[in-house]
């Protein structure tokens, strides 16, 4: 049975934490009320899966983080509210080394964690064996500083789009983009558009964090814009995003989410509404990490139609689930680790 540590400092969230994941009976759990008490217990309870507040005290979160990235990595889920403010805390938490996050529930405590009981347990479980890890090569990146990213740009121009690259993600997914990104080049002929799931406050300030480390302008789609070389297009969370055609050119949108898919923006709905209004051989789709199927069928179908798709290997993915259903599917052109996405994309389209 695997352990859950659950890190929180108010008294009546860790009751009800450790409540609501012994009733699944399917974790052994102790609690922590700090970060120092959680790195005390992690030799002693020995977790396989942590889920960690942003804001504890004597040592705060994304220092607690970072100490058992060093001392002795294994799988956390942050717990965050959802604010732009926590947003940008909580996508520096991803990078750190955590697999995922949940909303940290507000107002009555006892209401309020009871309606997001079943996304917690899906998470934290889906979180178990997961590989935490770093981004390649980002730190150094960064500190090349942002006038060397600014000075690649790519020149936004007004030309006829060719092709498309879509990518779909979810779990694990900010910093694998974060380590796949920024190694295009801001001279790639073809626009990228992404469905990271997220909500909808993420996905923003998400945005702003990758357009300061890549060559190419990165925007998040919140409304109709052209689709258009040198961008990389963010869906906005909480909704899809899709292709469609305006006033006779491509354009991406941010639409409602459809209720009859589960996860979002829904890379399903992504990759048919680029084949709705581009050809196959057009289209490249890349899946990559994250717990569910969510892409794997369209994109399956993509390369039936002619299209390329590559899937992440299990040995770079975080969670090894919608990669996994597209190759099961065989609807996997390619399979390579993270690192190698990049160059493969670049190589396609030169």
């Amino acid at each position: 049975m695997p352990k859950l540590l659950i890190v929180d400092d108010s008294a009546l969230m860790r009751k009800h934490l450790r409540m609501i994941f012994e009733e699944t009976g399917q974790f052994e759990v102790q609690t922590a009320r700090n970060g120092r008490d959680a790195l005390d217990q992690l030799g002693r309870f020995e977790p396989d899966v942590i889920t960690l507040d942003i804001n504890i005290p004597e040592m705060d979160g994304l220092t607690c983080l970072g100490e058992i990235m060093t001392v002795s990595p294994r799988p956390v889920v942050m717990i965050s509210s959802l604010t732009s403010e926590s947003a940008a805390v909580t996508l520096e938490a991803m990078q750190l080394g955590a697999v995922d996050y949940v909303e940290k529930p507000g107002g009555t405590v006892s209401l309020n964690i009871a309606e997001a009981r079943d996304e917690m347990v899906q998470k934290v479980r889906g979180a178990v064996g997961a590989k935490p890890r770093r981004a390649r090569g980002l730190v150094d990146r960064v500190r090349r500083g942002h006038t060397e990213i600014v000075s690649r740009k790519a020149p936004q121009p007004a030309t006829r789009v060719n092709g498309c690259v879509l990518i779909g993600v979810s779990t694990g997914g900010p910093r694998t983009l974060e380590e796949i990104l920024p190694e295009l080049p801001g001279t790639l002929p073809w626009p990228v558009v992404i469905a990271q799931h997220m909500p909808g406050p993420f996905t923003g300030p998400f945005a702003q964090r990758l357009d300061r480390i890549c060559a190419l302008k990165v925007v998040e789609v919140a409304g109709p814009m052209p689709l258009a070389t040198g961008h990389i297009y963010i869906g906005r969370g909480d909704a899809d995003v899709v292709i469609e055609r305006k006033l006779g050119r491509l354009a991406v949108n941010s639409v409602p989410s459809d209720p009859s898919l589960r996860w979002h923006p829904s890379v399903d709905r992504l990759v048919r509404s680029a084949r709705d209004h581009m050809p196959a051989d057009a289209l490249i789709g890349v899946e990559l990490t994250g717990m569910g199927d969510d892409g794997a069928a369209a994109m399956a179908e993509l390369k039936e139609a002619g299209g390329r798709t590559v899937a992440e290997s299990e040995s770079s993915a975080v969670v090894f689930g919608m990669p996994a259903e597209l190759i099961r599917l065989g609807g996997a052109t390619l399979t390579l680790p993270a690192r190698t996405i990049p160059g493969q994309l670049v190589s396609w389209l030169s």
